[in-house]
């Protein structure tokens, strides 16, 4: 008989379904278990399946020797699996273009041809922002730590690198999008120095 006053206890079996509700409660409130839906795979399955084309960009660039950020901006296109263009049209022209192993950069009539192989700290940055555009996870993983927060409608990836060298340089790079689009690329340099870039897919007419 209750004493008056007081409350029952609820039976074992009573006891196990609050327990249970609350646990899914918790579970629905929990950031880290809401991202935990989505995953890395889902994700770059996602970007993977996805139908490539120009994108605009803005880029500001935080260098600390500078009190403002340096500006600019241009188009985007990507070819799946390999070729990544970069055109940038102000404040001044330059081009771009990742091909395979091969990077070439037109600036003011004059063009350099680089193999990333020769500069690996370079290629990390490169080849992560071209992995993630075409859903590569194993190329992503063979660079970088991949840690995936958000949901299906908005995601955050965040690639550490793996290699000493690179980490020399890069601290990290945070990627943002929306199911399956990138829309902020933000690299962070280990001397503090960093770029965000914000991307928007031009819809054909």
């Amino acid at each position: 008989m209750a004493v008056a006053g007081m409350m029952t206890p609820p039976s074992p079996r009573r006891a196990r379904g609050l327990l249970c509700g609350i646990g899914l409660l918790l579970l629905g409130l929990d950031p880290a278990a809401r991202a935990a839906q989505f995953t890395v795979g889902e994700l770059m399955a996602a970007l993977a399946d996805t139908t490539h084309g120009t994108a605009s960009f803005t880029e500001h660039k935080y260098i600390s020797m500078l009190d403002l950020p340096v500006e600019s901006s241009g188009e985007l296109l990507f070819v799946p699996p390999a070729r990544l263009e970069k055109r940038t049209l102000t404040p001044k022209v330059e081009t771009m273009v990742l091909d395979g192993d091969t990077l070439t950069i037109e600036r003011r009539a004059q063009k350099t041809v680089f193999q990333l192989r020769d500069y690996p700290e370079v290629a990390g940055m490169i080849l992560g922002i071209r992995a993630t555009l075409a859903g590569d996870r194993k190329e992503l993983e063979r660079v970088y730590q991949l840690d995936l927060a958000g949901s299906r409608e908005r995601w955050t990836l965040v690639l550490t690198p793996l290699d000493g060298r690179m980490t020399r340089v890069v601290a990290r790079i945070r990627i943002e999008g929306t199911r399956d689009e990138v829309r902020t690329v933000e690299i962070q340099l280990t001397d503090g120095d960093r770029s965000v870039m914000s991307i928007r897919k031009q819809v054909s007419p």
